[in-house]
């Protein structure tokens, strides 16, 4: 069956779904989407570093991605703004990966693939990196889900509670490196955080509890995977962007549906 390059993308498209689900829902609710940005521009410079040195893609983009938020975490409040530390050092990262590939010796990369992704080569090595990470990836989530939901609503009551804001942000930081290295090879550095951000705000207006939110985010997710899964098959189109495309419908469909539903209680209101 995994012969079938069709399904091995779909499977990989459905477990990177997964994983950005529960942590795309707190990138929107933390207002992280620069940082989803500024670490997959990251990863460039891993895949730099995985060529020149000749180690597997995965940790090394694990690496830059957990150096990328020490980086961040060291600059902010020290003369510099959050937005002002991620801004530098994601260009210089995206910059410096996009230079050092080209002096690989002996080494022909299509950047366009860790650009945007190719998802139709997707092989069954890929498809157990991608597995295992997003396995890793949620079974993290559960395990801190309330405390990172009380450190993500109330830092002060985090405290009070025994929580350390921190810890949980490096908790994220470590599941965001891990999807990103997962990501990278389905959807490219580019379009990565489209995944962790589109799903989990399509979903935002249609559930009223963070869990329903993680659910539905995966949902939505999965369709925008297969659906732009069949553009590419049907339209020969580049699958990754086609894939961003379909859960960026599905977003416009929430949005419409979450206002028809917010009018229709306005009304149900207004009537009692």
């Amino acid at each position: 069956m995994l012969d079938d390059f069709m399904i091995r993308a779909a499977l990989a498209g459905i477990g990177l779904a997964l994983a950005c689900a529960p942590l795309g829902c707190f990138v929107v609710w933390r207002r992280m989407a620069y940082y989803g940005d500024a670490t997959a521009h990251a990863a460039l410079l891993g895949v730099a570093l995985s060529l020149a040195f000749a180690v597997p893609l995965f940790p090394a983009v694990i690496l830059v991605a957990l150096a990328m938020a020490a980086g961040v975490t060291g600059l902010t409040g020290r003369n510099h703004a959050g937005d002002t530390a991620l801004g530098v050092l994601s260009h210089a990262a995206l910059a410096t990966g996009m230079v050092a590939v080209s002096f690989v010796p002996g080494v022909r990369t299509d950047l366009m693939a860790y650009l945007f992704g190719d998802i139709l080569a997707v092989t069954r090595g890929d498809l157990a990196t991608i597995w295992l990470g997003a396995g890793a990836v949620v079974a993290l989530l559960a395990w801190r889900w309330s405390a990172l939901l009380l450190a993500t609503l109330s830092p002060e009551m985090a405290v009070a509670a025994g929580i350390r804001p921190k810890a949980e942000q490096w908790a994220l930081n470590v599941a965001l490196a891990l999807v990103v290295a997962a990501g990278i090879r389905i959807v490219g550095a580019l379009l990565i955080s489209a995944m962790l951000i589109i799903p989990a705000a399509a979903a935002r207006p249609l559930v009223r509890t963070p869990e329903a939110m993680a659910v539905a985010a995966g949902g939505i997710g999965i369709a925008g995977v297969l659906g732009g899964l069949a553009g590419a098959w049907n339209a020969d189109l580049p699958a990754g962007p086609a894939i961003v495309c379909a859960v960026t419908i599905l977003f416009l469909l929430g949005v419409l549906v979450g206002a028809v539903g917010r009018g229709r209680r306005k009304r149900a209101g207004g009537t009692l």
